[in-house]
């Protein structure tokens, strides 16, 4: 998502925490620089999901919702992020509608990702059983 020159975001630290899984979202992230981990937390197991770098958002799925952050995101190194509102975002399509094409692009990338995942894991779980 190409953005203006001259948006400054937020730099966070090597671990720093971007946002939290289950914690109330209401805006979306851009990574400008650098890197960010994905994790998601379950049964007290913290299991990377991916990495994430820049140019790449996360925290989308929020704007459309409003429910729990699904996942929680820290820093891979020094990070510069970018945060919008739905005002924010909403006022952006506005002045470039491709914008929310290339936004639910990615989000098919990442729909079609997790699919190629948990087919994977289902033939790993059906070999497991032979």
């Amino acid at each position: 998502m190409a953005l203006r020159k001259g948006i400054l975001g937020r730099t966070f630290s090597d671990g720093e925490l971007i946002c939290a899984q289950g914690e109330a979202g209401d805006c979306m992230y851009v990574i400008q620089h650098g890197k960010v981990v994905v994790t998601r937390s379950d049964d007290g197991r913290e299991i990377e999901i991916g990495e994430l770098g820049r140019g790449d958002i996360f925290g989308e799925m929020s704007i459309f919702d409003k429910r729990p952050r699904s996942a929680t995101v820290r820093a891979r190194g020094p990070a510069t992020i970018l945060t919008l509102d739905k005002r924010a975002f909403l006022r952006r399509v506005h002045e470039d509608p491709s914008l929310a094409f290339r936004l639910m692009k990615k989000m098919s990338e990442r729909i079609r990702d997790q699919h190629a995942r948990i087919d994977e894991l289902a033939r790993r779980l059906g070999a497991a059983d032979d």
